[in-house]
Parts: structure tokens; C-alpha cells; sequence
């Protein structure tokens, strides 16, 4: 299937890609696929890619003084896509302590929805997520696949402090906040695994069209996976499958 697409400048030096205006997995397999072709031509003024919902972000190394060139070989590059290609994705299942000292916001959640702390924990681990997009901060991932009964607005005075690792949702998505930052969202656990790595090739595990499974885990087993991690031992378990 191919999209119509939109194409605009973006500053002075990007040109802005735009798909459809909807959350799904098809768009994003096609967002995945035409990224995936344009790296493949090793384009040297083409310096960075980024990817979002509905959008590639193409930036370039200086001036675009010919916009116009240069969307007409996107378009014709966009055309060349393997529609039919298998992609390889990777399932990481990500251990989550929903303890109380951590799943600060449950009981919020838990009057709100009338559901109770083990039922919002239940749906929210047996889900399988997407993995759309990396942003707001380095290792933040965007995902798809939240239960609609567990969609939650956002905290209309934000935290100035979340810790590391806090798993949260937020309107219709949920997150793990990689690094210590003010937002948002509400805390329902916490994970003991580093989402980025300055120091690791690639610096964040998963990537976008990845899946993600949160599993559910004991206050000991968090404390003993943590250890493992602070030892530069802990592998996340993962599986790869083809979609």
C-alpha cells in the first residue's frame, strides 16, 4: 500500500515528510520501510533521519538551495520501497515493579477507573506494545497498544522530579522515563533496567516497529536485577520475529 505523502521544507536545511494523521502499525511499517531505503543510498549531505508517529524528518548537512531536486528523488525513492518486505523486529520483554513505593499513582488510577491496583497491573503487563518512535529524552520510548481502559490524562501540575525507570501513562500512552526529569505523567512502577546508554552501541536497545512487554516483578527480584544492571552484567531478555 503507498500513502500519499506530503512534502515540506522544515527550516533551512530539512525537508518534513508527512503520512496520514493517524496512530496505526501500517503507517509506521511504511515510515520504517522508507527510511530504511533512503539510508540503503548512503546519501552524504543527508546527515540524520528521525522518525515520529507520522513524519520523517530528513536533515541535511547545509542550505537546501534546491528544494525541489531533492523531493523529487525522495518521491522517486518512496516509489522503490519494497511494500511486500518482511521487517525484523525485536520483542524485549522489560522487567516492571508495580510495588507501592514505586506505583505512586495507582490508587489514583485505581478510584478513577474503578478497577483495582492488581487489575490496572494485569492489563497493563498483558499487553503487547509497539514501539512508534524516541523521543522527548534519549532512550524515551513512544508506544502503542495501552488499553483503552486504562487511558489517563496527564497531571494538570507536573512533577519537577520523576525518578529513573518510572513507568507511567499519560492520555493514551504508556512509558518509562529513562533518565531523573520533571513530567507529567502518572506513575504506576518502576524498572530497573537502563533505557540509555551513552556508553552502549546503539546507546538505547530497541528501536522503532521493536515490540515491548512489561513482566511484572517482586521488590527482591527488581533489587537483584538492578544489581546486575549497576554490574554491567543484566542481558534483557528478548526474542527476534519477523513481521
Amino acid at each position: 500500500m503507498a500513502f500519499k505523502l506530503k512534502y515540506k521544507p522544515f527550516g533551512e536545511r530539512s525537508i518534513l515528510v508527512e503520512w496520514p494523521e493517524v496512530i496505526d502499525e501500517k503507517n509506521l511499517d511504511d515510515i520504517i520501510q522508507f527510511k530504511a531505503r533512503i539510508l540503503e543510498n548512503n546519501i552524504k549531505s543527508i546527515v540524520e533521519i528521525k522518525s515520529a508517529y507520522n513524519s520523517l524528518l530528513i536533515i541535511y548537512d547545509s542550505f537546501c538551495r534546491n528544494i525541489e531536486n531533492e523531493v523529487i528523488w525522495l518521491k522517486k525513492t518512496y516509489k522503490s520501497v519494497n511494500k511486500s518486505a518482511d521487517t525484523v523486529s525485536v520483542l524485549w520483554k522489560i522487567p516492571v515493579c508495580y510495588d507501592e513505593e514505586f506505583g505512586i499513582d495507582l490508587d489514583v488510577i485505581s478510584v478513577e477507573k474503578k478497577l483495582s491496583r492488581e487489575e490496572i497491573i494485569k492489563l497493563h503487563s498483558q499487553a503487547i506494545y509497539t514501539v512508534y518512535f524516541i523521543g522527548f529524552l534519549p532512550g524515551f520510548l513512544y508506544l502503542g497498544g495501552l488499553n483503552e481502559s486504562l487511558f489517563m490524562p496527564r497531571k494538570s501540575t507536573p512533577r519537577l522530579q520523576i525518578e529513573k525507570g518510572s513507568v507511567a501513562i499519560g492520555g493514551n500512552q504508556t512509558g518509562v522515563y529513562p533518565t531523573a526529569s520533571p513530567g507529567g505523567w502518572n506513575i504506576i512502577g518502576n524498572s530497573p533496567i537502563d533505557f540509555f546508554n551513552p556508553k552502549s552501541d546503539p546507546p538505547c536497545f530497541a528501536k522503532a516497529g521493536d515490540k515491548i512487554v512489561f513482566n511484572p516483578v517482586s521488590f527482591k527480584e527488581y533489587s537483584d536485577i538492578k544489581a546486575l544492571v549497576e554490574a554491567g552484567v543484566y542481558q534483557i531478555e528478548s526474542e527476534v520475529f519477523h513481521g
